[in-house]
């Protein structure tokens, strides 16, 4: 099964937080999970370091090399998954949030994320 990690998600996995479920855990480190992450979380979190928002060890670069090393697919975006923003409910106000939601419609993924905004979409959930 194919899977869409959002931002926050992302970065727990990143720094092993103990904020991540143990459902999610369980999903991420299955090998029969194919696990993605976004460029546009890449975004995120590049903005968000900038602004001292967020503080990660190594910065983008390190974080990027890590996913790879663990196996994390990199899902580039696609003309549709903006294409479907057009459409898309207004249930989130947030850009990024609303892009992974896009994107993990178009790819028929399933989000992992502890956002329950999100469960008002059209699109499989996990936490």
């Amino acid at each position: 099964m194919k899977y869409l990690l959002d931002t926050c998600t992302l970065i727990w996995v990143i720094e092993n937080s103990p904020s991540l479920s143990d459902k999610a855990k369980e999903i991420i480190l299955s090998d029969e999970s194919e696990v993605y992450f976004s460029p546009v979380s890449a975004w995120e979190i590049g903005i968000k370091i900038s602004l001292n928002k967020l503080s990660m060890t190594g910065g983008l670069a390190e974080a990027h090399r890590t996913l790879i090393e663990n196996g994390f697919l990199f899902l580039p975006v696609k003309w549709e998954h903006t294409q479907l923003l057009e459409t898309l409910p207004w249930h989130h106000k947030d850009p990024f949030d609303r892009f992974l939601v896009s994107t993990a419609i178009i790819e028929n993924m399933t989000l992992i994320t502890s956002d329950s905004i999100i469960q008002k979409y059209d699109v499989p959930v996990l936490w």
